[in-house]
């Protein structure tokens, strides 16, 4: 993989800037946006987002094409809401949780761990009780628009030890991302390690981590970690991370409403065809895998009682930790109790 990396020194920055600006898209213009996704180009996320870009240029008579860039192609993942923000990129498909270092509020709506059982729960709080509002809120300043907010199915995790109680995370050496999850993990005894995505498979390889907290069971699978780690966490219980569809504001604003309608639309399409495709790919796998010898387990009802328990902790932490994080936090547990989801 290219691991070019573009240098956000303010002189670029300013530069880039100037040119979204001038090119900010009108009616009739064609246009090509560059969107950098945090997956691999063989995950199965990177095939459905890429259908939704042909999608848009479809449905745009080729007026809006879509370059679907893989994982730190052009900038390292924690840096695309700069990047798209400056015009080096005009879009972003991402865990806002790699944003947590700008403000805490990131990691709280990027994957708040074990408050999710169902991404349409997440999407209700999101789409019909102000979330996304408060999203943009967060972003906006850095010249970055959410067109709509997806999410993932929950994540299972790939494992060279059977795990079936918390006990069984302590040691455990996990590939895991910067923020609540790695501290959850870390609260249940596992040693969180931090890498990138593109590295997991030979980290498995090599030993330097027992298990990883990546993605789908479908992607684990066919991207062949099993061979290293043939023990897999299924049903997920820990991770639904949000995914965040967006686009450089200055290009946002000189889009026509019906323009900005038809890309909020498609990203809907979008979720809900990787909500479906996703699903249905793990269901088969499964079946696959089970075939192949890999053994499937996950945490009993009064084990994800106590991952649930030290979660509730952890969100109390990342309360504390701004404003925004407080709100955050504040509201998605009053959705949830409404719901009856606690």
């Amino acid at each position: 993989m290219n691991n070019t990396r573009f240098c956000l020194k303010s002189g670029v920055v300013a530069m880039a800037i100037a040119m979204t600006t001038i090119g900010a898209v009108s009616a009739h213009a064609t246009e090509t946006w560059k969107f950098q996704i945090n997956v691999n180009s063989g995950d199965e996320q990177y095939r459905i987002a890429q259908e939704w870009a042909d999608d848009v240029a479809a449905k745009t008579n080729g007026e809006i094409n879509i370059e679907l860039l893989p994982s730190s192609s052009i900038v390292n993942n924690n840096e695309t809401l700069d990047a798209v923000g400056a015009g080096i990129l005009q879009g972003q498909i991402t865990d806002p949780s790699y944003f947590a270092g700008k403000n805490p509020a990131f990691a709280v709506f990027g994957n708040m761990v074990g408050a999710w059982s169902d991404p349409y729960q997440f999407l209700g709080y999101m789409r019909d009780a102000g979330g996304e509002d408060r999203y943009n809120r967060l972003i906006e300043p850095y010249n970055v628009h959410l067109i709509r907010a997806g999410a993932m199915i929950p994540e299972a995790l790939v494992s060279k030890r059977k795990i079936e109680t918390l006990e069984d995370f302590e040691g455990l050496k996990i590939r895991a991302p910067e923020g609540m999850v790695s501290n959850v993990f870390q609260l249940v005894g596992a040693a969180p390690v931090n890498l990138p995505t593109s590295e997991v498979y030979t980290a498995l390889e090599k030993g330097v981590i027992d298990a990883a907290d990546y993605t789908v069971f479908a992607t684990n699978y066919s991207q062949g970690y099993y061979k290293y780690a043939p023990f897999a966490a299924y049903p997920g219980f820990h991770s639904m991370p949000m995914i965040d569809i967006s686009l450089n504001k200055s290009i946002w604003d000189g889009l026509s409403e019906d323009t900005q309608q038809l890309l909020e639309d498609s990203v809907d399409e979008f979720v809900d065809n990787l909500y479906t495709q996703l699903t249905t790919a793990d269901q088969e796998q499964v079946t696959l895998a089970e075939a192949d010898g890999i053994t499937i387990s996950t945490l009993p009802p009064e084990e994800l009682k106590k991952f649930r328990a030290a979660a509730q902790g952890e969100w109390n932490n990342w309360r504390e930790k701004s404003p925004e994080a407080r709100e955050a936090v504040d509201t998605i547990s009053a959705y949830l109790e409404q719901h009856d989801l606690l």
